[in-house]
């Protein structure tokens, strides 16, 4: 009687997660798998595809300077975007993390951006901001000094795009300023019983304390910085002279623009590729920085 109701309940179980379990099933694993074959052939949406073997992937390394062009700015954008993003967050988050009046306005106003920050209207807005004739500009007339055509040249067109993302803290903020929540405020007492000032608490009891929340943002921000699609598409189409040809545009571009599906694929799958190397990397490397309460404060 005890296992029939075990069963029971399992395939209760079971129907409860159906509907989430079809929607992966569907709609996750089978395009994942649907893709990876895709890779193999030649697809161009019109036609069935045809398997080519690894031509794609031999095609891509060897013959393709678009693809080398690409994961060179997709690179230097990820180098100097994340870091910024992570050092900007954290230093608006410790600012936001006091006891005073309008607090909670104040921690709105500064999320709110990141709300709107991948649109495709703040990224036209952006775009009007940083032209030639834009307000930024116009800014910097008032005060004598000469602008440039920051997204026309190719010496600033990139540092549009990673301000823009820097822009976008407010998510990674938010995660820090819970992370500075849970440090125990009896850890700054007693560093300030021993003489300790500001600057020491912040690297031997914030940074400490907080590496966890860190290695969480870090990862997350290299994977969405690798995808980093609508900002190029549409502020600078990834010019002038391929100065913002993002990797997920190259992409798009191959897939829907000369429909060739299956080579998109194979691109898909080198940069899932790159992503994962990097993430194993990431969480090789954080054995020696990352420190967790539950290990006695030692990196793991």
């Amino acid at each position: 009687m005890k296992r029939k109701d075990n069963r029971i309940t399992h395939l209760a179980g079971y129907v409860f997660i159906s509907p989430w379990l079809l929607g992966f099933l569907l709609l996750t694993l089978w395009p994942i798998a649907q893709s990876f074959y895709l890779s193999f052939t030649e697809y161009s949406l019109l036609e069935a595809p045809q398997w080519i073997g690894m031509d794609n992937y031999v095609n891509i390394f060897t013959n393709d300077s678009t693809f080398t062009t690409s994961l060179k700015v997709t690179f230097m954008f990820v180098l100097f975007s994340v870091p910024l993003k992570l050092f900007f967050s954290l230093m608006v988050a410790m600012a936001l993390n006091k006891s005073l009046r309008g607090m909670n306005i104040y921690r709105t106003a500064i999320y709110f951006p990141s709300l709107i920050g991948g649109s495709i209207a703040v990224a036209a807005l952006w775009r009007n901001m940083f032209s030639l004739d834009g307000y930024v500009n116009q800014v910097l007339g008032w005060f004598g000094i000469q602008g440039v055509a920051w997204i026309s040249n190719p010496d600033t067109s990139l540092a549009t795009l990673i301000l823009l993302n820097t822009w976008q803290f407010g998510s990674t903020m938010v995660i820090f300023l819970a992370g500075l929540k849970q440090i125990p405020q009896e850890l700054y007492e007693s560093a300030s019983v021993d003489g300790a000032g500001k600057t020491r608490k912040f690297f031997s009891i914030t940074l400490p304390m907080l590496s966890p929340v860190m290695f969480f943002n870090l990862v997350l921000g290299i994977i969405g910085s690798f995808q980093t699609f609508t900002s190029a598409y549409i502020i600078t189409k990834g010019g002038p002279i391929n100065s913002t040809y993002m990797y997920a545009m190259f992409l798009y571009e191959k897939a829907f623009k000369h429909y060739q599906m299956g080579y998109a694929s194979a691109l898909a799958w080198i940069l899932l590729v790159i992503v994962a190397l990097l993430t194993i990397i990431n969480f090789a490397a954080s054995r020696y920085w990352v420190f967790y309460e539950s290990d006695g404060g030692k990196a793991k």
